[in-house]
């Protein structure tokens, strides 16, 4: 029964490392994806409201935050890398 247990131990720890790997690239994905349809509704209120409409202007902030907040993931991951280069 013990030698069961381990495998068992063994099989889950090597599922959740694997699962634990692709997480980056996974929020990766999301980012992007946010960013572009951030980008497809920007578009579309400009054609609907027009350029300086607060429709746009609420497209444009909320581009932009998707923006920031996909740039701050980016940039604590190259942050990361930087301070195990050292």
């Amino acid at each position: 029964m013990t030698r069961m247990m381990r495998i068992l131990c063994i099989a889950l720890l090597t599922i959740a490392g694997l699962g634990a790997s692709s997480i980056p690239a996974r929020a990766d994905d999301k980012c992007e994806r946010r960013i572009h349809q951030a980008e497809d509704k920007l578009r579309d209120a400009v054609q609907r409201h027009g350029e300086d409409s607060k429709q746009a202007r609420k497209r444009r902030h909320e581009l932009e935050e998707a923006k920031r907040q996909c740039g701050d993931h980016h940039d604590m991951d190259h942050h990361d890398h930087d301070h195990d280069q050292h």
